[in-house]
């Protein structure tokens, strides 16, 4: 499944003005800050969103929120998949992207 390009276009336009690289990752469309990872329109479907590791627990309470696990290595702490079932509320998605906005500009740069 190739990933949501109506979806990729309104995370673009919500990171106007923001310094962001895309990439092709995961089967999706990445936006990177400062070579971080911040969010990425997911070739499976929805939105995968990295947060700090320590806040993916309360998270997975949100709407639409499940763990997100790579092929061969299990859930993994601080990157969360989030479902489009409920990603076609603005809100919903722009607080989405600020997590994943926030959680990577804290990080330092590659």
């Amino acid at each position: 499944m190739a990933y949501d390009e109506d979806l990729a276009d309104r995370i673009r336009e919500m990171l106007s003005g923001r310094s962001v690289t895309e990439k092709k990752m995961f089967g999706g469309l990445a936006f990177l800050i400062g070579g971080n990872m911040s969010v990425a329109a997911s070739g499976q479907g929805g939105l995968l969103v990295r947060v700090a590791p320590e806040e993916s627990d309360a998270l997975l309470n949100e709407p639409g929120a499940a763990e997100f696990a790579m092929s061969g290595r299990g859930p993994m702490k601080g990157w969360l998949r989030v479902g489009p079932e409920v990603l076609d509320d603005d809100d919903t998605l722009r607080a989405w992207v600020d997590r994943g906005v926030g959680y990577a500009s804290s990080l330092p740069a590659k």
